[in-house]
């Protein structure tokens, strides 16, 4: 039987597939199609770690390491949707939710002293930030948004923020003594096994990572982040919002970027608090609170202090005295610095230039904001933005071009993939990266406390990543730009080879395509300026800048960055399906259990099931695959006309009424088609069954809104009690059941 891997994930997604997944299960049937879960959950691959400590009714297989075995081989076909890439804190809060459910798992160890506590740290950092990206993603990466989505945003624009011409809003990056400052770069000439050690000044040598395997045409980078200067910036950045009284606000990626830039953060939150931590930062540490979980950790910990209240009102003084901190919630009092996790950059920046330059302060009002992103390697192109809308005015969603991207990710490409090659330096010195004949291929000399970090990219998924931005030039018939910088030391290995093969034939035909090379922020204003004339633009980059792109283009375009069609081609000839963005989810479980109505979009989840059903199709030979995909994109369209995504209040309807319209157009459309009788006699009387009772569905759905409600968790929600809530209509259910 024909199979789509369904993934079990997170928060707002995980409820919504409690919904959603009954009616795929049911439609796919008819055509001979099976629909397996699995479940790749943080809290899923937490319990995945520690068979041996937890009973036979609660272990559960690896599921991730089942689904990256199946993404090297052509038959893969997996959805999948958002998942957390823990932050520490995330991760210490899913332990203690299992824990309280009666999982047997170890705390995390934040300073292993033992053997066993290693071995536990270990388990624990092969889950945490983005542990499920680079298992499935062996495929480049291929975003835009759909025809439907992009009607649908220019005749019902969402609203843009004014921007004023005077707007103070603007980006600090340290531009010297940074990650893109300090890069080295080198392609490996043969198959060989690096090793990474540190040299200190005394001549005692330490091996970082003892065992790096390369392929020849590799390309292997190295740099660090000097923290002195780091520190000297953070506190510049402090001192020149307060003298230009615009908010400060942080923004990193702390859960991809999972060693790096919780440290990052952790120099951020000590530079906006440093009298605080220069009192009583010793006592804080010994404590074991930590700058790098937040302050919002920090402050939960102050009650286990005999001077816990001495040190709160420390930090509310800093608060008072320091510029205005941007603010998760300013309702809530959270701000840009409690939670590493919480301010992420590639979705943060994006709605910050969507909202006029502003962010939230402290008093619920917007204002400007200093937006600091100490690494220079891509924080031109918020810049370029900033200014482009601060002459220009905020673009217009009703006119707009697009910005697809081809993003380079297959095999752990660059920055993302680094995690087990960074490192807080131990003692002033050298980081060598070391050939098997013991020559040093790269080397820094560095300092105590300096972030160095090595990044690996292979030559297959470069190949396959300019072949595939030539195919989807030549489909689109648009220009595609490569946002390469000569003047870093990685872009100026992958601007020769992209030269190379586009010269030598190997990606395809390339007469009469408009192929360039620009520099991020160069690029950045060149697709502004088609955007501005309502012509489109490829963006053809590496990992971080597709995960920046994918979200900067589309919430201007569109309104959000998960009503994009991602498809990754795997390489092996397999298709991954991705759903879109999960950065909303937390508040939606939020609202979820408070008032019993779910905002989530699952618009993506039906771009990406009707993608992979006509991979399986293809793949197959499965025509009938290819009838549901067909319909589904039909029923989409009308789904879109219609405007049945969730609204925003009680007393619309949320994720699961919307649901129901995309199930209510699907049967119709099957009902319809001409291309298999058989299967429009079997939608006949569902199409009728949905349609006479759309008032009944409707009011099931309606009536359970306004209380709260119980899940049994939030990492590990009960699945009896999600499935409960999340299908309320009895009618509808009897109506799938049906089927």
């Amino acid at each position: 039987m024909a199979k789509i891997i369904y993934t079990h994930t997170d928060e707002a997604p995980l409820l919504a597939t409690y919904s959603f997944l009954p009616i795929v299960t049911a439609y796919a049937a008819t055509a001979g199609v099976d629909v397996e879960t699995r479940d790749i959950s943080l809290a899923g691959r937490i319990i995945a770690q520690f068979p041996e400590r937890l009973t036979a009714e609660q272990q559960q297989a690896d599921a991730l390491a089942e689904l990256g075995e199946l993404a090297t081989r052509p038959e893969a076909n997996i959805i999948k949707l958002p998942n957390i890439s823990a932050s520490i804190p995330q991760l210490k809060a899913a332990i203690k939710e299992l824990q309280d459910q009666g999982y047997d798992l170890p705390d995390y160890p934040e300073a292993p002293e033992t053997d066993e506590e290693r071995e536990t740290r270990a388990r624990y950092d092969r889950v945490k930030g983005s542990a499920v990206n680079p298992v499935l993603r062996e495929g480049n990466s291929d975003r835009r948004a759909p025809a439907s989505v992009k009607a649908y945003a220019k005749a019902h624009p969402h609203r843009m923020g004014a921007w004023a011409p005077d707007s103070k809003t603007n980006v600090a990056t340290m531009g010297h003594a940074d990650f893109f400052s300090n890069e080295k770069s080198v392609v490996l000439e043969q198959d060989d096994t690096l090793r990474i050690e540190h040299v200190a000044a005394d001549g005692t040598v330490t091996v970082l990572k003892e065992s790096l395997p390369v392929l020849a045409g590799e390309v292997v980078d190295g740099t660090y982040m000097d923290v002195a200067a780091l520190q000297a910036f953070f506190a510049e950045q402090v001192e020149r919002a307060k003298a230009e009284d615009v908010l400060f606000s942080v923004h990193l990626k702390a859960t991809m970027m999972k060693v790096s830039d919780p440290i990052l953060f952790g120099y951020a939150v000590k530079a906006y608090f440093k009298p605080v931590f220069d009192t009583y930062g010793e006592q804080l540490a010994a404590a074991g609170l930590s700058a790098n979980d937040g302050l919002g950790a920090i402050l939960a910990g102050l009650g286990a202090l005999e001077n816990g209240a001495e040190i709160r009102a420390a930090f509310d003084e800093a608060l008072a005295n320091g510029p205005r901190l941007a603010m998760v919630n300013s309702d809530k009092g959270i701000t840009n610095l409690h939670v590493p996790s919480d301010v992420i950059v590639d979705a943060s920046m994006p709605a910050m230039i969507r909202g006029g330059g502003h962010m939230w302060g402290p008093d619920g009002e917007e204002a400007d904001t200093i937006a600091v992103i100490p690494d220079s390697s891509y924080a031109g192109i918020y810049q370029t933005v900033i200014d482009d809308c601060r002459a220009n005015g905020a673009l217009d969603p009703a006119t707009m071009g697009s910005v697809p991207n081809v993003g380079l990710m297959a095999k752990a490409a660059e920055e993302y993939g680094s995690h087990d090659k960074t490192f807080e330096v131990p003692a002033d010195g050298t980081v060598r990266v070391v050939n098997s004949a013991g020559e040093a291929v790269l080397e820094h000399s560095v300092h105590a406390g300096d972030l160095w970090r090595a990044c690996q990219t292979k030559d297959a998924p470069i190949r396959d990543w300019v072949k595939l931005a030539v195919t989807r030039a030549r489909a689109a018939g648009v220009p595609a730009v490569f946002w390469l910088d000569e003047k870093r030391a990685h872009d100026a290995n992958l601007i020769a080879k992209v030269r190379e093969y586009l010269a030598d034939g190997s990606a395809g035909e390339t007469d009469g395509l408009t192929l360039e090379i620009m520099d991020p922020a160069a690029a950045t204003a060149y697709s502004l300026e088609r955007i501005r004339r309502g012509e489109d633009t490829i963006s053809v980059t590496g990992n971080v800048l597709r995960d920046y792109n994918t979200d900067l283009f589309p919430i201007l375009e569109v309104g959000t960055s998960a009503k994009m069609l991602s498809i990754v081609p795997l390489m092996n000839g397999g298709g991954l399906f991705e759903t879109g963005a999960g950065g909303s989810a937390p508040k939606h479980v939020q609202q979820l259990v408070e008032e019993n109505y779910l905002r989530w979009d699952s618009l993506g989840e039906f771009f990406a099931l009707a993608a992979s059903f006509e991979h399986l199709a293809k793949f197959t030979g499965n025509a009938r695959a290819q009838v549901l995909a067909d319909t589904l994109d039909r029923a989409t369209g009308t789904f879109l006309e219609e405007d049945r995504s969730p609204g925003r209040k009680l007393g619309t309807i949320d994720n699961r009424g919307s649901h129901f319209y995309l199930a209510l157009y699907w049967a119709q459309e099957l009902a319809a088609q001409p291309d298999d009788a058989e299967l429009a006699a079997a939608f006949k009387p569902l199409a009728e069954a949905l349609a006479t009772n759309e008032q009944v569905i409707v009011a099931e759905l309606l009536a359970v809104q306004g209380s709260p409600v119980d899940i049994g968790g939030y990492y590990r929600p009960d699945e009896a009690k999600v499935s409960t809530v999340m299908r309320p209509s009895a009618t509808l259910n009897e109506a799938l059941a049906a089927l």
